[in-house]
């Protein structure tokens, strides 16, 4: 039976966590060809810059190692609707929501250890707090964040080790991690709060469309294949359960009610729209832990799952110009 490699769970927070230094510089090639009257800006991590992949090429050159890709949904709806909407986009993998609000970031790129190939280009220089972008003439701000500060890569890279240790039976994840789920949720609502009053001090007139996360975890969790590394590799049934029910929802839902506290803000639900689409079905939007044997995917939605994405949050954005 294929295993995923030990260091393979050891792998999480160099990748999600994977998820220039002159502010300038950052922005090249993330301005469409002609300026529209209403401007935008993309902010988010990983679910949002595309960084793998099956979610096109990053387009950038120079790379400053946030991997924005050319079929993220930023992307695909500034090529839908780039008459109407000037995109800046300055999502960057593996950021947190801090990273956002004023934490410059230190993007790692595809620096990943062996057996994948080195980053030629690593080290990156750090890049400014993602809200630097925002400013007085700013009309809409989309941020998609909130899985790097709740940890999830960090819970992805554990879970498959224990279940492994397990035999695959039980829930050994949810026996390790499941007493610090509360306060992570916790501090992702506190720091999403915070990041949404920031936004609006530096935007007064923006709207801030807050984007939640698409379907992960399949409710039918019979239909992922034990140990298989395109799906969830030795991640058991039962934590495949827990994280859906206990992790991936809850973080939603607190993104949803962090948007529902902020008067210029509104939740972009792509978890329904998803539902039939998970790691473990046959017409996935987010790839496993690996899309081939030697590209890494780490859970991350591919270009369909971008494209989801796209249409919804084009509709939440053609709605503010009502």
């Amino acid at each position: 039976m294929t295993r995923i490699p030990t260091r393979m769970a050891l792998l999480g927070s160099a990748t999600a966590l994977t998820a220039a230094a002159i502010l300038p510089a950052q922005f090249v090639g993330a301005q469409p060809a002609a300026a529209a009257d209403r401007q935008w800006v993309a902010l988010g991590d990983s679910y949002t810059a595309g960084v793998i992949p099956a979610a096109g090429d990053v387009f950038e050159i120079p790379r400053d190692g946030c991997e924005r890709t050319d079929q993220s949904y930023p992307q695909l709806i500034d090529r839908d609707l780039g008459s109407l909407f000037d995109l800046t986009n300055v999502s960057c993998g593996a950021a947190t929501i801090e990273n956002i609000t004023d934490e410059a970031q230190e993007p790692i790129g595809r620096h990943l250890p062996p057996p994948f190939p080195e980053d030629p280009d690593y080290p990156f220089p750090a890049v400014p707090p993602q809200s630097v972008a925002v400013g007085p003439g700013t009309d809409v701000i989309t941020v998609g964040a909130g899985g790097n500060t709740l940890g999830f890569a960090d819970i992805l890279s554990q879970c498959p080790k224990l279940g492994e240790e397990n035999g695959g039976s039980g829930t050994p994840c949810k026996d390790a991690l499941a007493a610090g789920i509360p306060a992570r949720l916790n501090k992702v609502s506190r720091e999403y709060d915070r990041m949404l009053t920031v936004l609006h001090e530096r935007a007064p007139h923006a709207k801030i469309l807050a984007v939640g996360y698409p379907t992960i975890v399949p409710a039918d969790t019979s239909k992922c294949r034990y140990n298989d590394p395109t799906q969830f590799a030795a991640i058991t049934a039962g934590d495949l359960d827990w994280l859906r029910t206990d992790v991936l929802e809850p973080l939603n839902k607190v993104i949803e009610k962090s948007a529902g506290t902020q008067e210029a803000a509104s939740f972009v639900d792509l978890y329904d729209s998803s539902k039939n689409h998970s790691v473990c079905d046959a017409g996935k939007w987010v790839e496993g832990f690996l899309t081939a044997p030697d590209q890494l995917s780490f859970v991350h939605p591919n270009a369909l799952g971008h494209r989801n994405a796209a249409n919804h949050v084009e509709a939440a954005m053609l709605d503010t110009l009502g």
